[in-house]
């Protein structure tokens, strides 16, 4: 056994460490967690560290040797996934191995709980547990309502390999979503700074010149129709929260559907669904083992019906992986 140098995935910023080494290590009891804590053997960056201490995303996190764990009682399955639940994730599986799982997310499910939230991703996991001996981790986030392209790691040190492959950009994400109106230039990169502020309504992400953070998108239009909607693919390179709806909005083109950073007067009519048009349409990401994953995210049945309506055809996007240039 060797000690090992764990990275805090992009989900799990703000996380407690307790709560963390549950659960990446779930059959350490908080005992044995405190004495390791207190003889400076687990610490963060290099540094002691309390179990009540806030993680953030990208923090080195060192676990010494923890013997053989396999007389320890295992970790309890949840028996709280509804058969139905179970059944919706299986069948959303895109891409499996020993290392990696990549699932279709539907619009709707939060992926991980928050105030007042039971029902999200985070705590279904054990349906995708398969044959593996523990459940996969998350190591990104989607919003509630955009679906598509969810990444996991099958073990810890998969988990950490492509939590590290986001945090240094090496993971490409591409989103489709349609738009009101057309934004124009029609193609481009936007560097709009983020931050978060308080608001009437509460807490709400813009582009803020002063106090946010350096957030930026590549975007192209791929068709439109009678410049009152455009479909758009979005790459991100940094990944601020929602941050692709805050620069397409910050554009005067708010996302369909988008009811937190759209005007309600400038939304789609008609027959066109009032659900949020952001789809997570395709990953590109390193494998832990060498060479990279690609997949690919159908459109969730909402947008395929928008898309229709629109008479939008998805082979116009072409290869969504070719890039315009080397420098992007």
């Amino acid at each position: 056994m060797t000690v090992e140098l764990m990275t805090v995935a992009a989900d799990e910023g703000d996380l407690r460490l307790d709560r963390w080494f549950k659960r990446h290590y779930p059959q350490v009891a908080h005992g044995r967690l405190e004495k390791l804590l207190r003889t400076g053997q687990v610490r963060v960056d290099g540094k002691r560290a309390k179990s009540n201490q806030r993680l953030e995303r990208g923090q080195t996190i060192r676990v010494p040797p923890l013997g053989d764990l396999s007389d320890a009682p295992p970790p309890k399955v949840r028996d709280t996934v509804a058969a139905e639940d179970a059944a919706m994730l299986q069948g959303r599986v895109l891409y499996k191995d020993d290392l990696v799982l990549v699932i279709d997310k539907p619009a709707g499910l939060a992926t991980q709980g928050g105030t007042g939230m039971t029902r999200h991703l985070d705590g279904m996991l054990d349906a995708l547990r398969f044959d593996a001996a523990e459940r996969p981790r998350l190591v990104h986030r989607l919003d509630k309502d955009t679906s598509g392209v969810l990444v996991l790691g099958r073990t810890a040190s998969a988990a950490a390999a492509l939590a590290k492959a986001f945090k240094s950009r090496d993971a490409r994400k591409i989103y489709w979503g349609l738009v009101v109106g057309m934004p124009n230039p029609p193609d481009g990169t936007i560097k709009a700074p983020i931050a978060k502020m308080e608001g009437a309504h509460g807490e709400r992400m813009e582009v803020n010149p002063y106090e946010g953070q350096t957030a930026v998108t590549d975007f192209k239009v791929i068709d439109s129709a009678a410049r009152k909607v455009a479909w758009v693919q979005m790459e991100p390179r940094t990944g601020r929260t929602h941050q692709l709806r805050v620069h397409m909005a910050y554009l005067g083109t708010p996302m369909a559907g988008d009811g937190k950073y759209g005007d309600p007067e400038k939304q789609l009519q008609g027959q066109v669904s009032r659900k949020l048009h952001l789809h997570a349409r395709a990953i590109d990401i390193p494998h832990p083992e060498g060479g990279r994953i690609r997949v690919l995210a159908p459109l969730p049945k909402h947008m395929e019906e928008s898309f229709e309506f629109f008479d939008f055809d998805i082979d116009r996007a072409g290869d969504v992986f070719a890039r315009d240039d080397d420098d992007v």
